[in-house]
């Protein structure tokens, strides 16, 4: 890769940074950004998250922040990891580790003071590559720069031992294909095939959250393809097959169409047939409401339009629902969903008699203004005052 230094990024001058690396010795080599701040800035991508590694222990790391007027959070401090809150910007700062055990699902750490052994327990060469947070000069041990250059997610060392140490990372090798990937790394991609059964040893929790978000990465619609023909997914999700291929690039096309973002839960139902969504959101232990979601959005398309459909269904799941149907969702950008303008206490006072009468007629005017695509007040006045009529002639001649 040509720049051999961090861009001028403007996550880099956010408040409270500058403080932020005083107090952790930055200046002298104590403390280098690493990760996706790196990675994505070398690409030109927003960052979101910040990290930084540092040579101090977790312990000194806090007693440091602290004396700097630094908020000091221990959300991993056992495996090194203190959240820094600099004048609101929130940075993970971690301590250099290198693994003394692991079981491809946890890690035992040891603290280090070595960049290059803690670079040396990441996965991916692009995730590996450190900068100095003052000059911004590049630290690269494993040839992250090229892969970057090649778009080419590729394991750091053996493929095959990275893997063992965390099966995760099978997930993760497609997930940031499906990202930042052009050239498939074959080694990498042959360890994961390979494999493929250790994801059994994952808790279903770390398997959604991976997936999910490669479902929502640029190339999720080629490497999902890739993963199905490789046979990834049959260890854990065997539904999703090639007729889900089929339909996850379907409505791929048609989300791009209607101009809406890729959502998760969305595709996650195109890949899996509709008999199979309630179960495949239990076993991935999604949120009652996301189950609720990818079990509805395979219900089919609204025969009384797309409105109608948003305002039984709800805007969201309506979406869901007309695109992976193949409807037309038009009507519904930029749509609000109305109130119906009438309640009971105008029927009662037109002269219903409270009780089921109100309710049913309530239902039948609500009906027909949604028939009529939700007219104004006085057109749901008009209604009300046939429905009434219709009801208490149908009282008289019980």
């Amino acid at each position: 890769m040509a720049s051999m230094t961090l861009p001028a990024a403007a996550w880099r001058t956010r408040a409270g940074l500058d403080r932020l690396i005083d107090a952790l010795d930055g200046a002298n080599g104590m403390a280098r950004w690493v990760g996706g701040a790196v990675r994505d800035s070398l690409l030109g991508l927003p960052v979101a998250d910040i990290d930084l590694a540092t040579r101090f222990a977790p312990e000194e790391v806090v007693r440091r922040l602290e004396a700097a007027g630094i908020k000091a959070v221990p959300t991993g401090i056992a495996h090194g990891t203190v959240t820094a809150v600099s004048e609101g910007t929130v940075v993970e700062v971690t301590t250099l580790r290198r693994d003394v055990a692991t079981d491809g699902r946890h890690a035992v750490v040891a603290f280090s003071d070595d960049w290059r052994e803690d670079a040396a327990r990441r996965d991916f060469t692009m995730n590996a590559l450190y900068a100095d947070p003052l000059t911004g000069a590049l630290f690269d041990w494993f040839g992250g720069l090229d892969d970057l250059a090649a778009r080419r997610v590729r394991f750091i060392g053996d493929p095959y031992r990275r893997i063992a140490e965390d099966h995760l990372r099978i997930l993760r090798f497609f997930r940031f294909h499906a990202r930042f990937g052009d050239t498939v790394d074959a080694a990498g991609l042959e360890a994961c095939v390979a494999r493929a059964n250790d994801l059994m040893a994952l808790s279903r929790e770390r398997i959604a959250a991976e997936l999910l978000k490669l479902l929502v990465a640029p190339g999720a619609v080629p490497v999902v393809a890739l993963m199905v023909s490789r046979g990834i997914f049959r260890p854990v999700l065997p539904e999703i097959d090639a007729g889900g291929v089929t339909r996850l690039t379907a409505l791929v096309g048609r989300e791009a169409a209607a101009g809406v973002a890729p959502d998760a839960i969305r595709r996650l139902a195109s890949l899996v047939a509709p008999e199979a969504a309630e179960g495949v959101g239990a076993r991935l232990k999604l949120s009652n409401s996301d189950r609720k979601r990818l079990i509805q959005s395979t219900a089919g398309g609204g025969g009384e339009g797309a409105r109608a459909l948003g305002y039984r269904v709800g805007l969201e799941s309506a979406i869901d629902r007309l695109l992976l149907a193949g409807e037309d969702l038009h009507d519904l950008i930029g749509w609000q969903r109305p109130s119906l303008p009438i309640g009971g206490g105008a029927l009662v006072a037109r002269g219903l008699a409270k009780g089921p009468d109100v309710a049913r007629t309530l239902r039948a005017i609500e009906d027909r203004w949604i028939a009529e695509d939700f007219p104004a007040a006085d057109r749901v006045a008009a209604i009300a005052d046939e429905e009434v009529a219709q009801a208490l002639r149908s009282r008289r001649n019980a």
